[in-house]
This record gives structure tokens, C-alpha cells and sequence, in this order.
């Protein structure tokens, strides 16, 4: 049996309220007879479509409420879908609302069939642009590869989505394995530079004696060995992005330099006396606190600030909601099609292991876990003792969701009280509660109203 669809009607009539119920029994029908119970039904039931009389109390011979309650639906919810009921003669009001962002009008008194037909069109159309909005922000964002459901995670990706078409630089802080690098390809290809080189170079991986002549380059016999003009990094990401992996690791004697290039935008290749203009945008990482080494005079505070002009602080996955079990089934997804596995799914054992384990590696260890143990399974269902993990309490392997709700609720409410400073009106406004029932809540989570 097919779930009903959440219908909101917002009518002063009692008469007509009922025959809108009666007449729309297809729907799950819920009702509201002013703009502040309007919005409380809203906040509620979420509801995908709404009608609503643009004559509400305090004044329905006034449109001045239906048009205030239209433009904070809309503000709140703004993919909900209003049809707006109009006099016969009242037109000019109609095509008002439409421009303001109702959907659709329909004149009183109206056929319900008629209506029904417009209802469910604006069903339809909600759905399809929620489905097609889904799709777009998978198949068009550089960032979709990026897989996460955590608001602090999904906050980030907005921020590299906001800063992408600027050229400041940006400095991701975070622990090894937790997608730096990924991230940095990400701004690069939301950039107006993506059609030009992302250049990577791991400050931590190349000794120091090196690592001047891989960031800037050398001339022909600027020392034993250099055979042959040979451009750096740097140079070679010019009019691109050029990724300093680890620059925590920076040497000391390099940071200068480094500090120079990115005043004057100028380089000198080892055994060169030209300066050489670069156009490049610079994304820096590192697991380190770079504060702390500042502190201890291991990292010049004014290159600090000129490679930090934005800085993102990436979240370790142990803090990241659910992320660690999305993650989990895409790679196994990945690696059984790369090893020729058929499909192959997690048990409720793994899952809880997954859930339980503090993944110290990060993402990284999670996939290197997943692959070992996709080659490892005997069937097509992975187990703990696949994972090499231990399992997890009996307790946390299966969600209590009475509590996870009534946790939920308790931060609600205190939230709402909060923001409120108390008033059990206004919080109850909030919530989308009714007054009586905040104060059950208050009643069950042992909350008392102050005087």
C-alpha cells in the first residue's frame, strides 16, 4: 500500500475546511486556519503542496496575511508547491501570487475533481524537480565523489564550492586520510582554472637537499647532475593549481622562499638570474598544528598568514555521522567489481564493527580495510572477522530507535527553549508543536518551566 502524500490546506472556513478533507481523501490531509497555525503545520508535516485562501484572520477581507504567509512558506520550505484560492473576480491578486512564487491559482467556488488534477500535478512536479535536482548535484559537482552525509562535511563542500572561483589561497587542516588532496582536486575542477594543470607535490615525501630544485626548478649546470634546464613545481603548474601536500614539513630554509614567490609571484630557477613571473593558484594541506610550530619556531607566522588566507578544518571520520558505513558500502561496491566478486553486501555484524571502530586512519584505513576484506570473504557477505575488526558490543549493534528519538527531541526542545529564552508560545511555534504537548516534552525530559 502507497504512503499518502502530505497535503496542507489553509482555510478560516470550518464548512470548507471539511469538504476539502472529504473531497481530498487520497491525501494524508492536514489543516490550518491562520498564518501562525499555517506555519506550525508546515514545520510539522513538511508538506510537498499546499492550497490556501489569501484571506486569513486577522483580516480575511485583506490579502496583506495570504501574501505574508506565502513569502515565509516559501522562505521556509522553498520547494513547496502553493496553489492559491482566489474570489472569481480576483485575478489581479492571482497572477500576483504566481509571481511571487505560488504555483498555481484556482478559482473559488472550484470542482474538486478540477483541483484534485492540479494537486497532483504539483505532486509530480515536486518530485520530479527533487529527483532532478539529485541528479544534477551527482552528476555535475567535482565534489561527488566526495561521498558524505555529515552537515559538517556537506558545510565544507559548499565552502570549496564558494571559494573555487576566486584565486586566494586555501590551507586544509586535517588529520592524514581524511580527503585533503581530494578536496583540493575538487576546488580545482570548480575553478575557471580546471582546464589547465593540478600540480601535486608532497612536501613530507622528497629530502630537503631536493626539494628546492622539485618546487623551482634548476639550469643546465647549476650543479653536478643537472644536464639540462628542467622547470619546477611551480612553473609548471603556471596558470593552474599547484597542491602543497604536507607544508607543515616544509623546511625551514625553504619557507623564505616560498614566502617571497608568494609576494612577488616571481621565481628564480637554481642557477638562474632571470625572474620568471608564475600565475598559479596555491592550495596547501597538512595533519600538523601549524599554530604549535610557529610557536616553537618551526614555522614562520608570516608564511602562515599568506598561505592561510582561507582555511578549512576537515573533521576526522570518527566525527563524521554515518559516513564511516556510506563509505564502507561503496568500496565494497568498488573493489568486488574490480576483483571480479559479483556482489557482495555487509552483514549486520560488519556494519556494527564499522560503527564501533575509531578509524585512527581515517578514510584511508577504511579502504584499505574494505579491500582486504572483499579478497578475503569466502561468500558474498562480509563478516567482522573479514574486516579483522572486533566486533562490536551487543548493545550498539542494533539502533535503539526509541531513545536515538527521544534524544532527538530532548535537544530540540532545549534548543528551542533557547533560542526562545523561554517562552513556551514562541518554542512551541518552533517545534510546530502544540503548547500542551511542549509541555509533555518538558514533562517527560524532566525540564522545568523557570518563573
Amino acid at each position: 500500500m502507497l504512503e499518502k502524500r502530505t497535503l496542507l490546506i489553509v482555510e478560516d472556513d470550518p464548512a470548507l475546511q471539511k469538504q476539502m478533507r472529504w473531497a481530498f481523501d487520497g491525501f494524508e490531509t492536514v489543516v490550518a486556519s491562520d498564518r501562525e497555525s499555517a506555519l506550525a503545520q508546515v514545520r510539522r508535516h513538511e508538506p510537498a503542496v499546499v492550497t490556501m485562501d489569501l484571506g486569513l484572520p486577522p483580516a480575511p477581507d485583506d490579502v496583506s496575511e495570504g501574501f505574508a504567509l506565502l513569502g515565509e512558506i516559501l522562505a521556509l520550505a522553498p520547494d513547496t508547491k502553493i496553489i492559491v484560492l482566489t474570489g472569481q473576480h480576483d485575478r489581479e491578486n492571482a497572477v500576483r501570487a504566481v509571481g511571487l512564487g505560488a504555483y498555481d491559482f484556482f478559482a473559488k467556488p472550484f470542482e474538486p475533481e478540477l483541483l484534485q488534477l492540479t494537486i497532483e500535478r504539483a505532486f509530480r512536479m515536486h518530485d520530479l524537480q527533487a529527483e532532478n535536482a539529485a541528479l544534477v548535484a551527482q552528476q555535475a559537482s567535482p565534489l561527488a565523489g566526495l561521498l558524505t552525509r555529515d552537515p559538517g562535511m556537506l558545510r565544507i563542500c559548499r565552502t570549496i564550492e564558494k571559494v573555487a572561483s576566486s584565486s586566494v589561497t586555501v590551507a586544509l587542516f586535517g588529520d592524514s586520510g581524511t580527503g585533503k588532496e581530494i578536496l583540493a582536486r575538487g576546488l580545482h575542477a570548480l575553478s575557471p582554472r580546471a582546464q589547465q594543470r593540478f600540480v601535486a607535490i608532497n612536501c613530507a615525501a622528497i629530502p630537503e637537499n631536493l626539494l628546492e630544485s622539485e618546487l623551482f626548478g634548476y639550469e643546465k649546470g647549476a650543479f653536478t647532475g643537472a644536464v639540462k634546464q628542467t622547470l619546477g613545481k611551480i612553473e609548471t603548474a603556471n596558470k593552474g593549481t599547484l597542491f602543497l601536500d604536507e607544508i607543515g614539513d616544509l623546511p625551514m630554509s625553504l619557507q623564505a622562499k616560498l614566502l617571497r614567490f608568494l609576494q612577488e609571484r616571481v621565481i628564480e630557477r637554481i642557477g638562474g638570474r632571470e625572474e620568471i613571473p608564475v600565475d598559479v593558484r596555491i592550495v596547501c594541506a597538512t595533519h600538523r598544528n601549524l599554530q604549535n610550530q610557529i610557536a616553537e619556531g618551526l614555522f614562520r607566522e608570516d608564511l602562515y598568514y599568506r598561505l592561510a588566507e582561507i582555511v578549512i578544518e576537515i573533521p576526522p571520520l570518527c566525527e563524521r555521522d554515518g559516513d564511516a558505513v556510506l563509505l564502507a558500502h561503496a568500496f565494497v561496491q568498488r573493489f568486488a567489481r574490480e576483483n571480479a566478486r559479483g556482489t557482495m553486501v555487509l552483514g549486520e555484524d560488519a556494519v556494527a564493527a564499522i560503527e564501533a571502530h575509531p578509524w585512527k586512519g581515517n578514510v584511508r584505513e577504511l579502504e584499505n580495510c574494505l579491500k582486504r576484506a572483499v579478497i578475503m570473504a569466502d561468500g558474498n557477505r562480509i563478516t567482522t572477522a573479514d574486516l579483522g575488526l572486533a566486533a562490536a558490543d551487543e548493545e550498539s549493534e542494533y539502533l535503539n530507535l526509541r531513545q536515538v528519538r527521544e534524544e532527538a527531541e530532548r535537544r530540540a526542545v532545549l534548543r528551542a527553549l533557547a533560542r526562545t529564552n523561554g517562552n513556551i508560545v514562541k518554542a512551541a511555534a518552533a517545534l510546530g508543536v502544540s503548547r500542551p504537548s511542549l509541555y509533555d516534552l518538558m514533562g517527560r525530559f524532566g525540564l522545568k518551566k523557570e518563573n
